[in-house]
Protein backbone atom coordinates (compact mmCIF):
# COMPACT_ATOMS: atom_id res chain seq x y z
CA UNK A 1 0.00 0.00 0.00
CA UNK A 2 1.17 3.58 -1.11
CA UNK A 3 2.89 4.95 2.12
CA UNK A 4 0.91 8.49 0.94
CA UNK A 5 -2.73 6.54 2.47
CA UNK A 6 -4.25 6.71 5.66
CA UNK A 7 -6.02 4.29 6.34
CA UNK A 8 -10.18 4.50 7.22
CA UNK A 9 -10.62 4.18 11.08
CA UNK A 10 -13.93 3.09 11.88
CA UNK A 11 -14.43 3.72 15.30
CA UNK A 12 -16.47 0.75 17.18
CA UNK A 13 -19.20 1.34 19.42
CA UNK A 14 -20.76 -0.99 21.16
CA UNK A 15 -24.33 -2.56 20.68
CA UNK A 16 -26.29 -1.05 23.63
CA UNK A 17 -30.31 -2.26 24.20
CA UNK A 18 -32.88 0.80 24.73
CA UNK A 19 -32.67 -0.50 28.39
CA UNK A 20 -35.58 0.59 30.74
CA UNK A 21 -36.88 3.84 32.00
CA UNK A 22 -37.51 5.27 35.45
CA UNK A 23 -41.33 5.51 35.91
CA UNK A 24 -40.54 7.79 38.98
CA UNK A 25 -38.51 10.47 37.23
CA UNK A 26 -37.95 11.89 33.46
CA UNK A 27 -34.73 11.84 33.01
CA UNK A 28 -34.05 13.43 29.42
CA UNK A 29 -31.54 12.09 27.08
CA UNK A 30 -29.42 15.17 25.26
CA UNK A 31 -30.01 14.93 21.70
CA UNK A 32 -26.90 15.31 19.27
CA UNK A 33 -25.09 18.80 19.48
CA UNK A 34 -23.59 18.83 16.39
CA UNK A 35 -23.56 18.06 12.60
CA UNK A 36 -21.30 17.41 10.06
CA UNK A 37 -21.72 19.97 6.78
CA UNK A 38 -19.90 20.40 3.89
CA UNK A 39 -16.44 22.12 3.86
CA UNK A 40 -14.57 22.62 1.25
CA UNK A 41 -11.27 21.08 0.88
CA UNK A 42 -7.88 22.90 1.52
CA UNK A 43 -6.37 23.47 -1.60
CA UNK A 44 -3.35 24.62 -2.55
CA UNK A 45 -2.52 27.31 -5.38
CA UNK A 46 -4.25 26.74 -8.72
CA UNK A 47 -0.11 26.59 -10.17
CA UNK A 48 0.71 23.64 -7.41
CA UNK A 49 -2.64 21.79 -8.60
CA UNK A 50 -2.04 22.26 -12.38
CA UNK A 51 1.55 21.15 -11.82
CA UNK A 52 0.18 17.49 -10.62
CA UNK A 53 -1.02 16.28 -14.63
CA UNK A 54 -1.96 12.40 -12.73
CA UNK A 55 -3.75 13.83 -10.44
CA UNK A 56 -6.26 16.77 -12.55
CA UNK A 57 -6.57 13.78 -14.87
CA UNK A 58 -8.16 11.88 -11.88
CA UNK A 59 -10.68 14.79 -10.60
CA UNK A 60 -11.44 15.21 -14.50
CA UNK A 61 -12.04 11.60 -14.49
CA UNK A 62 -14.30 11.27 -10.86
CA UNK A 63 -16.05 14.86 -12.33
CA UNK A 64 -17.20 12.39 -15.22
CA UNK A 65 -18.25 9.79 -13.60
CA UNK A 66 -20.48 12.08 -11.09
CA UNK A 67 -21.79 13.42 -14.77
CA UNK A 68 -22.69 10.03 -15.69
CA UNK A 69 -24.30 8.96 -12.04
CA UNK A 70 -26.53 12.22 -12.47
CA UNK A 71 -27.59 10.92 -15.68
CA UNK A 72 -28.35 7.45 -13.90
CA UNK A 73 -25.86 5.67 -15.59
CA UNK A 74 -23.38 3.29 -13.58
CA UNK A 75 -19.74 5.04 -14.09
CA UNK A 76 -16.73 2.69 -14.36
CA UNK A 77 -14.14 3.02 -10.94
CA UNK A 78 -11.42 5.05 -11.34
CA UNK A 79 -8.81 3.54 -10.24
CA UNK A 80 -5.30 4.99 -8.08
CA UNK A 81 -3.16 1.58 -8.37
CA UNK A 82 0.46 3.14 -9.31
CA UNK A 83 -0.58 6.84 -9.14
CA UNK A 84 2.57 8.08 -7.24
CA UNK A 85 2.92 9.36 -4.09
CA UNK A 86 2.97 13.14 -4.65
CA UNK A 87 -0.18 13.12 -6.95
CA UNK A 88 -1.86 10.67 -4.66
CA UNK A 89 -1.25 12.85 -1.61
CA UNK A 90 -2.91 15.79 -4.32
CA UNK A 91 -6.05 13.66 -4.58
CA UNK A 92 -6.54 12.73 -0.60
CA UNK A 93 -6.30 16.21 -0.19
CA UNK A 94 -9.16 17.42 -2.77
CA UNK A 95 -11.34 14.49 -1.92
CA UNK A 96 -11.08 14.38 2.12
CA UNK A 97 -13.17 13.02 3.98
CA UNK A 98 -16.61 13.19 4.49
CA UNK A 99 -19.41 11.80 7.12
CA UNK A 100 -19.79 8.08 5.88
CA UNK A 101 -17.24 5.43 6.22
CA UNK A 102 -17.88 1.22 5.74
CA UNK A 103 -15.85 -1.51 6.14
CA UNK A 104 -16.30 -5.41 4.85
CA UNK A 105 -14.39 -8.04 6.82
CA UNK A 106 -13.51 -11.34 4.99
CA UNK A 107 -15.25 -14.49 5.34
CA UNK A 108 -14.11 -16.06 8.62
CA UNK A 109 -13.47 -19.16 6.84
CA UNK A 110 -11.07 -17.31 5.08
CA UNK A 111 -8.79 -15.83 7.23
CA UNK A 112 -5.05 -16.82 8.40
CA UNK A 113 -3.70 -16.55 11.94
CA UNK A 114 -2.29 -13.27 12.12
CA UNK A 115 -4.86 -11.90 8.91
CA UNK A 116 -5.99 -8.28 8.50
CA UNK A 117 -9.83 -9.12 8.78
CA UNK A 118 -10.54 -6.01 7.12
CA UNK A 119 -10.87 -6.67 3.18
CA UNK A 120 -12.13 -3.77 1.95
CA UNK A 121 -12.35 -0.05 3.43
CA UNK A 122 -14.86 2.69 2.11
CA UNK A 123 -14.66 6.55 3.25
CA UNK A 124 -16.59 8.54 1.16
CA UNK A 125 -15.21 11.97 0.57
CA UNK A 126 -16.23 15.69 1.07
CA UNK A 127 -18.31 15.57 -2.09
CA UNK A 128 -21.31 13.07 -1.15
CA UNK A 129 -21.42 10.11 -3.62
CA UNK A 130 -17.60 9.99 -4.39
CA UNK A 131 -16.16 6.74 -2.01
CA UNK A 132 -12.32 5.93 -2.10
CA UNK A 133 -12.63 2.31 -2.39
CA UNK A 134 -9.33 0.13 -1.28
CA UNK A 135 -9.64 -3.67 -0.89
CA UNK A 136 -6.97 -6.21 -0.49
CA UNK A 137 -7.64 -9.62 -2.11
CA UNK A 138 -7.10 -12.83 -0.46
CA UNK A 139 -3.11 -13.20 -1.94
CA UNK A 140 -2.33 -9.52 -0.18
CA UNK A 141 -2.60 -7.94 -3.13
CA UNK A 142 -3.98 -4.35 -2.54
CA UNK A 143 -6.60 -2.10 -4.64
CA UNK A 144 -7.36 1.61 -4.76
CA UNK A 145 -9.80 3.16 -6.51
CA UNK A 146 -12.98 6.01 -6.47
CA UNK A 147 -16.45 5.01 -6.78
CA UNK A 148 -18.90 7.76 -7.62
CA UNK A 149 -22.64 6.22 -6.61
CA UNK A 150 -25.37 6.30 -3.51
CA UNK A 151 -23.12 3.40 -2.00
CA UNK A 152 -19.99 1.77 -2.90
CA UNK A 153 -21.36 -1.66 -4.66
CA UNK A 154 -18.81 -4.12 -2.67
CA UNK A 155 -20.72 -3.45 0.39
CA UNK A 156 -24.10 -4.42 -1.48
CA UNK A 157 -22.21 -7.48 -2.61
CA UNK A 158 -20.83 -8.73 0.85
CA UNK A 159 -24.32 -7.84 2.29
CA UNK A 160 -25.92 -10.15 -0.28
CA UNK A 161 -24.00 -12.93 0.29
CA UNK A 162 -24.33 -12.62 3.88
CA UNK A 163 -28.09 -12.29 3.91
CA UNK A 164 -28.13 -16.10 1.76
CA UNK A 165 -25.63 -17.77 3.35
CA UNK A 166 -26.65 -21.26 4.62
CA UNK A 167 -26.97 -21.18 8.33
CA UNK A 168 -27.16 -23.66 10.87
CA UNK A 169 -30.64 -23.85 12.79
CA UNK A 170 -31.45 -22.05 15.04
CA UNK A 171 -32.67 -22.66 18.64
CA UNK A 172 -36.47 -21.79 19.45
CA UNK A 173 -37.23 -18.27 21.42
CA UNK A 174 -37.20 -18.76 25.18
CA UNK A 175 -40.61 -18.86 26.41
CA UNK A 176 -40.14 -16.73 28.67
CA UNK A 177 -39.09 -13.87 26.12
CA UNK A 178 -42.97 -12.85 25.12
CA UNK A 179 -42.30 -10.14 23.29
CA UNK A 180 -40.41 -10.95 20.95
CA UNK A 181 -41.44 -13.74 18.71
CA UNK A 182 -44.51 -10.99 17.35
CA UNK A 183 -40.81 -8.83 16.06
CA UNK A 184 -39.55 -11.93 14.13
CA UNK A 185 -42.66 -12.57 12.72
CA UNK A 186 -43.43 -9.27 11.51
CA UNK A 187 -39.27 -9.06 10.50
CA UNK A 188 -39.74 -12.86 8.61
CA UNK A 189 -43.18 -11.70 6.62
CA UNK A 190 -41.32 -7.97 5.83
CA UNK A 191 -38.50 -9.96 4.03
CA UNK A 192 -40.44 -12.37 2.28
CA UNK A 193 -43.08 -10.08 0.17
CA UNK A 194 -40.03 -7.45 0.22
CA UNK A 195 -39.13 -6.88 -3.35
CA UNK A 196 -36.38 -4.08 -4.52
CA UNK A 197 -37.72 -0.90 -5.05
CA UNK A 198 -39.65 -1.13 -1.91
CA UNK A 199 -39.67 1.23 1.00
CA UNK A 200 -37.97 0.61 4.19
CA UNK A 201 -39.75 -1.49 6.70
CA UNK A 202 -38.39 -0.33 10.18
CA UNK A 203 -39.28 -1.86 13.25
CA UNK A 204 -38.80 0.57 16.23
CA UNK A 205 -37.06 -1.15 19.47
CA UNK A 206 -36.68 1.97 21.06
CA UNK A 207 -40.74 1.92 21.55
CA UNK A 208 -40.74 -1.70 22.38
CA UNK A 209 -41.22 -3.41 25.85
CA UNK A 210 -38.25 -5.06 25.48
CA UNK A 211 -35.66 -6.72 27.78
CA UNK A 212 -31.31 -7.23 27.14
CA UNK A 213 -32.28 -10.08 26.67
CA UNK A 214 -35.13 -9.85 23.98
CA UNK A 215 -32.54 -7.62 22.51
CA UNK A 216 -29.79 -10.06 22.67
CA UNK A 217 -31.66 -12.76 21.43
CA UNK A 218 -33.18 -11.13 18.53
CA UNK A 219 -29.38 -10.22 17.62
CA UNK A 220 -28.76 -13.83 18.21
CA UNK A 221 -31.82 -15.02 15.47
CA UNK A 222 -30.50 -12.52 13.06
CA UNK A 223 -26.93 -12.73 13.40
CA UNK A 224 -23.93 -10.45 12.09
CA UNK A 225 -22.58 -9.69 9.10
CA UNK A 226 -19.47 -8.19 7.81
CA UNK A 227 -20.63 -5.16 7.34
CA UNK A 228 -20.13 -2.37 9.04
CA UNK A 229 -20.77 1.49 8.27
CA UNK A 230 -20.49 4.55 10.51
CA UNK A 231 -22.36 8.07 9.44
CA UNK A 232 -21.58 10.79 11.50
CA UNK A 233 -23.85 13.40 9.79
CA UNK A 234 -26.08 14.05 13.39
CA UNK A 235 -24.34 12.41 15.94
CA UNK A 236 -23.40 8.61 15.21
CA UNK A 237 -25.29 6.06 13.20
CA UNK A 238 -23.63 2.74 13.09
CA UNK A 239 -25.14 0.01 10.47
CA UNK A 240 -24.67 -3.42 10.31
CA UNK A 241 -25.98 -6.65 7.65
CA UNK A 242 -27.42 -9.52 9.21
CA UNK A 243 -27.12 -13.29 8.22
CA UNK A 244 -30.91 -12.87 6.91
CA UNK A 245 -31.64 -11.28 3.70
CA UNK A 246 -32.31 -7.59 3.09
CA UNK A 247 -32.32 -6.96 6.93
CA UNK A 248 -29.84 -4.22 8.87
CA UNK A 249 -29.78 -3.15 12.45
CA UNK A 250 -29.40 0.44 12.65
CA UNK A 251 -28.26 1.97 15.72
CA UNK A 252 -28.58 5.89 16.34
CA UNK A 253 -26.25 7.38 19.10
CA UNK A 254 -26.00 11.15 20.67
CA UNK A 255 -23.17 13.10 21.73
CA UNK A 256 -21.89 11.06 24.48
CA UNK A 257 -22.30 7.57 22.90
CA UNK A 258 -25.72 6.90 24.23
CA UNK A 259 -28.21 5.34 22.20
CA UNK A 260 -31.06 7.24 21.33
CA UNK A 261 -32.92 4.80 18.55
CA UNK A 262 -32.22 1.37 18.05
CA UNK A 263 -34.10 -0.30 14.91
CA UNK A 264 -34.22 -2.71 12.39
CA UNK A 265 -34.89 -2.31 9.12
CA UNK A 266 -35.90 -3.95 6.01
CA UNK A 267 -34.81 -2.60 3.27
CA UNK A 268 -31.63 -2.59 0.27
CA UNK A 269 -29.72 -0.42 2.34
CA UNK A 270 -31.00 1.82 5.37
CA UNK A 271 -31.07 5.37 3.37
CA UNK A 272 -29.09 7.26 6.06
CA UNK A 273 -25.60 5.37 4.60
CA UNK A 274 -26.76 6.74 1.53
CA UNK A 275 -25.82 9.89 -1.11
CA UNK A 276 -29.45 11.25 -2.90
CA UNK A 277 -29.60 11.92 -6.24
CA UNK A 278 -29.39 16.07 -5.03
CA UNK A 279 -26.39 14.86 -3.26
CA UNK A 280 -24.75 13.96 -6.42
CA UNK A 281 -26.22 16.68 -8.48
CA UNK A 282 -24.95 19.54 -5.73
CA UNK A 283 -21.36 17.27 -6.17
CA UNK A 284 -21.17 17.71 -9.66
CA UNK A 285 -21.22 21.39 -9.49
CA UNK A 286 -18.63 21.95 -6.43
CA UNK A 287 -16.33 19.66 -8.14
CA UNK A 288 -16.64 21.40 -11.44
CA UNK A 289 -16.00 24.80 -9.56
CA UNK A 290 -12.14 22.64 -8.07
CA UNK A 291 -11.39 21.94 -11.82
CA UNK A 292 -11.77 25.46 -12.59
CA UNK A 293 -9.49 26.75 -9.62
CA UNK A 294 -7.45 24.62 -11.14
CA UNK A 295 -8.00 25.29 -14.49
CA UNK A 296 -6.59 28.88 -13.24
CA UNK A 297 -3.54 27.90 -12.77
CA UNK A 298 -2.86 26.01 -16.35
Amino acid sequence: MNASYRPFPIPVVADLGPGSQDDETLDYMSMPKGMDTYRPPVLPEPEELAAHGLACEVLAAVLEAVNAACEGRVPAPVRLDGLPASELALVNQVLGEGEVSAQVLAQPETRLVGDEAVRVRMQESVFAGVWRVISTDDDGAVHDHVEVGAIPAALLHAAHDDGFAPREPLPPVPAELLNLPPILTELADQRARWQPGDAAHVVNLTLLPLSPADIAHLDHQLGTGRVVILSRGYGNCRITDTRVPHTWRVVYYNSQDAVILNTVEVSAIPEVACAAAEDLADTAERLAEVLQWVAQGA
